[in-house]
């Protein structure tokens, strides 16, 4: 079956001479035509995501011509004012992700639907709040966000700016199984029609600075030392550098940036990966902030949702922050800063994704904050903010998740690290004015509310059947019944996918949120672990967040959960309960800031790796859920 598609392909007509020349070379490597042939590449909850290349399981025009043909189908069934409001585009600095957003913008013209198409790169929270100024009925935004160079993606946008509801993305693939192959006659593609195509430029740009400045929270700070303050910030050849460095000077701060990254460079040339949470990505910067003598550096990945941030640790030397600690130092800084200008309203509600640190909850409720959990993937985040604020019930303040993504503001519904980097900055000149340094800050934090220890790991599954076989270990998890993880209780075991949670006593209650796939065990002492795989790659993700009396307490504790939960993973007969100390209260002195452990031990099924597969030399990393 592959072998004919890839020989129908070949003989299409369609194809350039170049693409010809490209599906040739590999005519003699069976493996690489399954790989690329062998299945549809998956339209899941974030859209789609894959190497960038030809063949059906591959992000290409004609990948993406399909999936925009089954947007305009379900567009064109909501009625003509639907069609009319049209749908934006934008598009970060990826391989081909110019010419993929052309192509999208070609295929809504060629369906009658109005297509707006930036005039350059932007980042993910301009195109939702483009959506939203707009007012248009969608929104695609080409990345793969911090991914390796090979790959490339495809991301829906619903009206209200957030990525498109599970309901919607159901009809959308339904769509796409209708259409067929990607070279069926029933995907419009005429490209006389990109003459209808409207540029997107300067206004919206104007409109969402204009917005998101609105949010500053401590100018008289800012006004007294933001020329002076030492910061350095890179946007790793990504689509930040304009909007951050443009909100950063209006507000009157002149982060140093790092001239190797500033430039728009598809092979991402002076990173492994293209990933701010890594300190390898951000070594160019920490090199500078040392030559400067900064104590500060943060960098955006290239489409610009996520922010990773460094700090000067009590030694001196310059730690990453886990998007987890980046997050509580905002929430309380956000929370902190209301509070004493008298903003903080008893309307106000906090958001987090449920695999997020447990620390956030305990700094809400000593602010008096309402706070919700939700389901993987920001789009939660942003369905919750409607269901809230936009109905006046209550009044939004932060939201964020484990993944270096935050949002303050209902200008957008995605993670946005443009105000991200302007709250971070503005906070360091708060901090700065009150001779306190952001690592202090964060030992804080931890001195008053207990050390909690947060990380998450990766298990790369591959082949064909990588999702199926990821899948069956998570639902084989879930029919077992575990007492104890480590030496610590489980109180309840959590089944996002069937909406229930059992109790230790067995009963049972209802979760009462959007259902998907992951079981998440709740651990005596406040803490948790869950696994769950990836939306839209071969990845099962274990996330831990562990209550100790200091770090080390916490870390004996976390690894001998891990060590049980790896032998679950693993389908071995988990052990006796190891002892490991008890979960005790908050600490009688500050703890230094934690660090990545070592990655986990548990390990899937051998599975062979495709030619393709291999081009990635880093495996897709954190993808929008």
């Amino acid at each position: 079956m592959y072998k004919d598609l890839y020989q129908k392909w070949i003989d299409s007509g369609v194809l350039t001479d170049s693409e010809v020349k490209e599906l040739d070379s590999i005519k003699e490597d069976e493996k690489e035509i399954e790989y690329r042939f062998g299945k549809d590449v998956e339209f899941g909850t974030a859209g789609m995501r894959g190497l960038i290349g030809l063949g059906t399981n591959m992000l290409n025009v004609y990948t993406v011509r399909r999936a925009t043909q089954a947007l305009s189908d379900y567009i064109k069934s909501l009625g003509g004012k639907a069609k009319k409001r049209g749908v934006v585009i934008s598009y970060d600095t990826r391989r081909m992700s110019y010419e993929f957003a052309y192509a999208a913008a070609v295929v809504l013209a060629s369906n009658g639907i109005k297509a707006y198409l930036f005039d350059d790169v932007r980042p993910v929270p301009m195109l939702s709040f483009a959506v939203r100024y707009l007012n248009t009925v969608a929104g695609i935004m080409i990345t793969a966000s911090h991914n390796p160079k090979e790959y490339n993606g495809y991301k829906v946008y619903g009206e209200d700016g957030a990525q498109m509801s599970p309901e919607a993305t159901s009809v959308i693939v339904k769509n796409i199984e209708e259409i067929g192959d990607c070279m069926s006659d029933k995907i419009l593609y005429d490209e006389k029609c990109d003459k209808s195509i409207l540029k997107v430029g300067k206004k919206v740009d104007k409109k969402y600075y204009k917005t998101i400045l609105k949010l500053a929270l401590s100018p008289k700070e800012v006004k007294s030392v933001g020329k002076t303050i030492k910061l350095v910030y890179t946007p790793v050849h990504g689509s930040g550098y304009i909007p951050v460095t443009t909100v950063l000077h209006k507000m009157g701060i002149k982060p140093e940036l790092v001239p190797e990254q500033v430039n728009k460079d598809t092979e991402f040339s002076t990173v492994k990966v293209p990933n701010p949470e890594y300190k390898e990505t951000l070594t160019l910067g920490i090199k500078l902030a040392d030559f400067k003598k900064a104590d500060v550096v943060f960098g955006t990945d290239p489409d610009c949702d996520r922010l990773g941030v460094a700090v000067r640790n009590a030694d001196g030397e310059f730690e990453i922050l886990s998007g987890n600690q980046t997050g509580i130092l905002l929430l309380d800084y956000v929370l902190r800063r209301l509070k004493e200008t008298g903003k903080l309203s008893d309307k106000g509600f906090v958001v987090k994704s449920f695999v997020t640190t447990g620390m956030a909850k305990l700094i809400a409720d000593d602010y008096g904050m309402e706070l919700f959990e939700t389901p993987v993937g920001f789009k939660f985040i942003g369905e919750k903010i409607k269901n809230l604020d936009d109905t006046g019930k209550r009044t939004f303040v932060f939201g964020f998740e484990e993944s270096c993504g935050y949002l303050r503001g209902t200008h957008a519904r995605d993670k946005d690290a443009v105000v991200a980097s302007m709250l971070f900055a503005e906070m360091v000149c708060y901090y700065n004015v009150n001779n306190i340094g952001v690592y202090q800050r964060l030992n804080e934090l931890y001195a008053k509310y207990g050390y909690v220890f947060d990380t998450n790991e990766s298990i790369v599954f591959s082949g064909l059947n990588a999702m199926k076989d990821m899948i069956a270990v998570v639902d084989k998890i879930k029919t077992q019944k575990i007492e104890k993880l480590g030496n610590v209780k489980v109180l309840a075991t959590r089944d996002y996918s069937a909406g229930i949670k059992t109790l230790a006593d067995g009963s049972t209650e209802e979760l009462g949120v959007p259902k998907n796939n992951a079981v998440y065990f709740e651990l005596e002492g406040g803490g948790f672990a869950c696994v769950r795989p990836s939306g839209t790659e071969p990845k099962l993700k274990i996330y831990y967040s562990v209550k100790g009396e200091n770090k080390e307490k916490a870390l004996e504790v976390y690894e001998a959960i891990k060590s049980d939960l790896g032998k679950i993973i693993n389908g071995e007969e988990k052990p006796a309960a190891k002892k490991a100390p008890a979960i005790k209260t908050a600490p009688k002195k500050a703890e230094p800031a934690e660090k990545k452990p070592a990655k986990s031990t548990a390990k899937p099924a051998a599975k062979k790796e495709t030619p393709a597969k291999k081009a990635a030399k880093k495996p897709a990393k954190k993808a929008d859920k």
